[in-house]
């Protein structure tokens, strides 16, 4: 039984994924940086777009969450299972996620993103055609 709105999950759990999706791609940024490619500008470059465009993402999901009221805590981790607590205005419901259901999440966070930070801007369009 969902205690929480469906909207409010959606918000906490987008926010959640999100801020997972950041960590990877710092971390994937430094590993880049101290990395011995032979041209790292380009994916430098992408990796910075997208951390940006996350982390825009992420301020307006959490002003979102502060105006409604969310939380998500983390509770407790092992091999097979994540668990979470989402609290909204008074009502708490704690959802568990299988690992590599996370995984796969981030991932399709990444690909999304990526998406978004090469799509052409408009000024490129109109150069392009």
């Amino acid at each position: 039984m969902r205690y929480i709105k469906e909207q409010d999950f959606l918000i906490s759990s987008r926010f959640l994924f999100l801020s997972m999706t950041i960590l990877v791609l710092e971390k994937d940024l430094e590993t880049i940086e101290t990395g011995d490619f032979k041209i790292k500008e380009p994916y430098l470059e992408l990796l910075r777009r997208m951390i940006h465009e996350a982390r825009s993402e992420r301020k307006i999901l959490q002003r979102k969450m502060k105006e409604n009221n969310l939380q998500v805590i983390f509770v407790h981790k092992n091999d097979t299972f994540s668990t979470y607590l989402f609290l909204a205005n008074g009502y708490e419901e704690e959802k568990r996620y299988f690992n590599p259901a996370v995984r796969k999440k981030v991932q399709e966070l990444l690909y999304e993103l990526m998406r978004n930070a090469t799509l052409p801007t408009t000024e490129t369009k109109n150069e392009i055609y």
